[in-house]
């Protein structure tokens, strides 16, 4: 087996073991063909570490070391000859989580406005992007899982989520205002957005997909004064996930105190998360958390805890 055909396997391996996999496949390819270009049809620690030294940035040069380096360990396992660089040879990736964006209800119902409002006027996309707003405020659901919907993951117990980052199915149970909200959409759906069985579309009849939801909800932010000019940071759909672990760990603390923990594990299972530190990623010390921790660290102090 030559290079790419290797990393074909090992790429096949991960992704049925429940892994997406697509950038990583990205730079082992990129990888693949270097070695291949230089006739080297074992891995040496050496010509590794010079083609990870090549990108464009120390981060990135990290990244694509310590992907290739696993990739390495693989194949070392059935032939000693490949070599295995230290994944940390030009220096550690350091990922800087990004503070979300906790948009305030005032703030959705703008970006919900403004939603309508884009073009093509009286086409189905403005109704899409104005229900994908207000659907995945009230859900939390990934990008992809809100454009991956079709028609029939829409069941009278919620929407079963099929499109998830680690290929598990779920049931996402909808309030009755989001399940009306929703059902208002669908009418618009079926008189103007025509055929096909994807609940989100756009002007032409095809699924909006999830860069472009990212692209047009970029805009909606900027159209609203959420965002400065082009290159600007600002709000990100995926703010609008952050903001509903949060909401729902304050109405946690705020009605039933006592049993958090079993909150978290509900919340964790909602999100989609496979491991409840996944969940604990989305969460944000806002003022109403603050509170409550210091309400009952006084009570702790003065000796009145009463769990």
């Amino acid at each position: 087996m030559n290079m790419i055909e290797h990393v074909h396997s090992y790429v096949a391996l991960k992704r049925h073991l429940g892994y997406k996999y697509l950038d990583n496949e990205r730079i082992l390819l990129a990888w693949a063909r270097y070695a291949m270009d230089r006739g080297e049809p074992i891995i040496g620690s050496e010509t590794m570490i010079c083609w990870a030294s090549e990108s464009s940035s120390s981060v990135r040069a990290a990244r694509k070391l310590a992907v290739a380096s696993r990739f390495a360990q693989w194949l070392h396992a059935e032939d000693q000859r490949h070599e295995i660089p230290h994944k940390v040879a030009v220096g550690r990736t350091r990922y800087q989580r990004k503070p979300p964006y906790l948009l305030t209800d005032a703030e959705i119902g703008m970006l919900m406005e403004a939603a309508l409002q884009i073009t093509p006027a009286g086409s189905i996309t403005p109704h899409a992007l104005h229900c994908i707003v207000g659907l995945v405020a009230v859900t939390g659901l990934r990008r992809a899982e809100v454009c991956g919907l079709r028609f029939d993951d829409i069941t009278p117990d919620g929407l079963v989520i099929r499109w998830t980052k680690f290929r598990k199915s779920r049931l996402v149970p909808l309030s009755d205002s989001a399940n009306e909200a929703l059902q208002r959409y669908l009418d618009i759906r079926k008189r103007i957005g025509g055929p096909g069985d994807w609940v989100f579309v756009h002007s032409r009849g095809g699924p909006i997909r999830p860069q472009t939801l990212t692209g047009m909800f970029a805009k909606l932010t900027r159209a609203t004064g959420l965002r400065g000019g082009c290159g600007e940071r600002g709000p990100r759909l995926h703010d609008l996930r952050h903001r509903f672990a949060v909401k729902s760990l304050e109405q946690a603390v705020a009605t039933d105190r006592d049993n958090v923990n079993r909150h978290i594990l509900a919340l964790s299972t909602y999100l989609g998360h496979t491991n409840v530190s996944s969940t604990y990623w989305y969460l944000e010390a806002t003022p109403v958390l603050m509170r409550h921790i210091a309400c009952d660290s006084e009570a702790v102090h003065m000796g009145r805890a009463t769990s």
